[in-house]
Parts: structure tokens; sequence; C-alpha cells
């Protein structure tokens, strides 16, 4: 399977933002109702709750909202506020020797449904590089001009709860925060939607894993690495072989951060066949403004001093969306 990616500037919401969310709009629909009937919070309800728990984000909120007009589905979309649940693998690991520090990440999920863009914003006057996610204003992963650096996995667990999807929280930290314990307490106090793990790091070397989750008080570790499980009672037995080869790698004498990154890029951490391949990996340096998007073969470097706009196509073989 083909799929190409595209890097792209965009300061705000504008014109050609909505007209992606036009294109993308039936599987942003699908992506918030999910499989089955649920009762789902009015429009008004939505606004409410983003005004109350990310009121940073509200003056966003109401700009694109604006941009797709009397909508009351699209703005319940907007919200991120009690989606569907969903599922999906990833892995993540903190360096903190030579070259670093340095978040590295696999993201793992059905190659159809991820999106293509990694962007380039400043709608506060922050600048915010990450990887972007349909419907609006979603990072899987990224990092702000102040070196903060926030990442995403599921948590494993099946609650599902009155709260926000994670994508959006991690907007909201990147917009506003500057450094690990900020980024921390922030995210204390949003209500989330499902079980997550943020693995979050800044440029003086700061970091932690938050575990989050509807059914449980958040809990901060200073483990080096994290995958899809927060107690091993309830992993699967893939993410803790995920989690042991990159906690094994950290711990290797002479190891390097391109020790580390190779240990991305091979089995079991690196998985190339099934519904959710890893789509891409991602080595982020704060202290340094750059992060570089990674595929077997290729290496698509971006930073706040020289962010290219371009695309990239890659062939997974037999990896199926």
């Amino acid at each position: 399977m083909w799929k190409q990616f595209v890097a792209e500037r965009e300061d705000q919401p504008g014109p050609a933002w909505l007209a992606r969310f036009r294109a993308g709009r039936e599987e942003a629909e699908r992506w918030y109702r999910g499989r089955g009937p649920a009762d789902r919070p009015t429009a008004a309800e939505c606004r409410t709750a983003l005004r109350r728990h990310m009121p940073e984000l509200l003056p966003h909120y109401d700009r694109v909202c604006a941009l797709v007009g009397d909508d009351e589905l699209a703005h319940r979309i907007l919200s991120q506020y009690r989606p569907a649940p969903v599922a999906h693998g990833c892995s993540q690991a903190i360096w903190l020797g030579g070259d670093g520090p340095a978040l590295v990440r696999n993201y793992d999920y059905p190659l159809d449904i991820v999106s293509d863009r990694f962007e380039l914003t400043a709608w506060s006057g922050r600048r915010v590089i990450g990887k972007a996610q349909r419907p609006w204003g979603g990072l899987l992963d990224g990092m702000n001009e102040d070196g903060l650096v926030a990442s995403l996995a599921h948590g494993g667990g099946r609650a599902q709860g009155l709260g926000f999807s994670i994508i959006l929280m991690l907007r909201c930290v990147l917009e506003t925060c500057s450094r690990v314990a900020e980024a921390v307490e922030m995210l204390k106090t949003i209500p989330v939607a499902q079980s997550q793990n943020v693995v979050l790091l800044d440029r003086t070397g700061g970091h932690a894993i938050l575990f989050l989750g509807p059914d449980r008080v958040p809990a901060v570790s200073e483990a080096l690495a994290c995958t899809n499980h927060q107690e091993e009672a309830l992993a699967r037995s893939g993410s803790v072989v995920r989690q042991q080869a990159l906690l094994d790698g950290l711990a290797a004498p002479g190891a390097s951060l391109a020790d580390l990154v190779r240990r991305f890029l091979e089995p079991p951490v690196h998985v190339r066949q099934g519904g959710a391949a890893t789509v891409y990996s991602a080595v982020y340096r704060p202290a340094a403004g750059r992060v570089d998007y990674i595929w077997p073969g290729k290496i698509w470097g971006q930073s706040f001093a020289r962010f290219e706009e371009g695309a990239y196509r890659h062939d997974y073989g037999e990896a199926q969306g």
C-alpha cells in the first residue's frame, strides 16, 4: 500500500482548512459517532465543556465553527468532546544521553485513517510543529518553539468517559505550556474520553509519562519508555514486549540515540503488517527545535529554523489500510 504525506505551513485555519474539513467530513463523522448509537452532547454543551476545561482554545474553536457555518453536527465534531472510542498502538521512549534530550516514537494505526498532514502552525503566536489528525486541531505528537514535546499512546483500558479526545488535549498543551511541569498540571485538569498515556519532554531534559483515564486518578511516572498499557496486569503481551525492547535499548552498554532509533525501525517495535502498521516514526529534539519524521529508507527533517513544505509518498508493502 502506498500513502502520501504532506508538510504545510498554516498559521491560522482558513479557506484551505475549510476545504480539507469538507473533503474529510464523512470520515470525521464516522470517527465521532463510532459504530453504534450513543447519547451525544449538543453543540451548546460541547462549547460549554470546552470553555470550562480548555478556554485557551475557545477563540480558535469559534473561528472554525464560523468557517463551517450553521452546522450543529460539525460543531459537535469540532469540539472533540465525548467522541466514540478508538484504539491505536504506539511505542515511545525518552533519550537523555548524547545528542539529547530526544523523544522517539512510533505511531501504529490503520493507514487509510491516519491524516496525511504534518504542519507548522501559529494559532496563538507560539509556533507548533506536529503530526496533525482530523477533524480540527488534533495532534498525535508535536513540539512548540519553547521546546516542549508531547506525544500520545493509547493506555489500553476500555473505559469511556465524559471527556475530550486526547489529540485536542495535546494541542492545548502545546499552545499554552513551555515546560513539562506546566503540561502535567494542565493535563490533570482536563477530563479525557479514554485511557491514554502521554509522554512529555522539554528542552531542559525535564520529562514525564502521564497515565490518564476516565476511570482513574492521573498518575505521573519518570519511566523512560511507554507503550499501550498502564498496569502490567492489564497489558497485552505485544505491548509489554515492545516496551521491554525499548528499555533494553536504553540500558544497553554504549547505547546511542542512533541505536535507539534503529530499534524503532525493527521488530518487535516496528510493525510491518496487519491492520495497524507503523505509520511513521519521529525523533523530536526540543533543544534544537528539530524533528525527523522517519520511514525505513527515508528521513524527513523539519525545524522551526527551516520548515520546508512538500510531499513524500511511502510504500508500506503488504501492510493494508
